[in-house]
């Protein structure tokens, strides 16, 4: 029998739409207790242009029995690895909330290895340079539930759920722990241009911490700000999508 390997490619990526003659590479980083399925939409979008990879972190859905990645860092360090050798297109990176900044510290570890990333997309996410003093990963179940539900990333019909409560809340509490306990480390800046794209009324973000963005490229950056709360990128998908597309395949969805 062959051993299972939690750091094959196949485990971490997800391909939803074949992509072969594709003129770029997406990876899509989930948030905070998300999964690669929630990019299904933007790989079957961009497809066949843009060949996007959806990762799938350890610890849900078929990684449901693998231990979790405790650290920004670690998760970055994993897919960092997956990433070096894909030089055959650009390579660019999309995250949300958390995924944001697994994304922003990919993005670190893959230019000081000297490859290039032609550009990072980051949502819902205000600047790795603007921590908050958050706890909500301490709180008590009914605490970290409230927290969802405020910020509506889980449909609510599914938080009352008892089963799939307990199934997501260690997924959650783990992904909050990770989030809130990361302090940016100074560095130079990327050298990639960074698209920042917000919710006018997003609780995790506000404008201002968004803009700081700004010091973390030499590479340019642009603030792009929509209306709604932090899942704002669900209701402007075509707006989003659209620019994805015109960035990184030339064409619009």
């Amino acid at each position: 029998m062959v051993a299972h390997d939690g750091n094959a490619e196949e485990n971490w990526f997800r391909r939803f739409a074949a992509s072969p003659e594709a003129k770029a590479r997406l990876v899509c980083l989930p948030h905070a207790g998300g999964s690669a399925t929630f990019y299904f939409p933007v790989a079957k979008a961009l497809a066949p242009d843009v060949e996007v990879l959806a990762v799938q972190y350890p610890g849900r859905q078929d990684r449901r029995h693998e231990p979790f990645l405790t650290s920004i860092g670690a998760m970055a360090d994993r897919v960092a690895d997956l990433l070096r050798d894909k030089t055959d297109r650009p390579l660019a990176l999309f995250g949300h909330s958390m995924g944001a900044m697994v994304a922003y510290e990919t993005a670190r570890r893959l230019e000081r290895d000297g490859v290039p990333v032609a550009g990072l997309f980051v949502s819902g996410r205000r600047a790795p340079s603007r921590a908050r003093d958050e706890s909500v990963h301490t709180r008590t179940d009914a605490g970290v539930i409230d927290e969802l539900r405020k910020l509506s990333g889980t449909e609510m019909d599914l938080l009352g759920d008892d089963d799939v409560v307990r199934m997501i809340l260690p997924v959650v509490r783990n992904d909050y722990r990770a989030v809130e306990t990361y302090r940016d480390t100074p560095g130079e800046p990327l050298a990639t241009p960074i698209v920042a794209f917000t919710g006018d009324a997003d609780p995790m973000a506000t404008i201002d911490e968004v803009e700081s963005w700004a010091d973390h490229t030499s590479g340019g950056f642009e603030l792009v700000e929509l209306s709604g709360g932090h899942f704002f990128l669900t209701r402007h998908q075509d707006v989003i999508l659209g620019r994805l597309a015109d960035e990184l395949g030339g064409v619009r969805v």
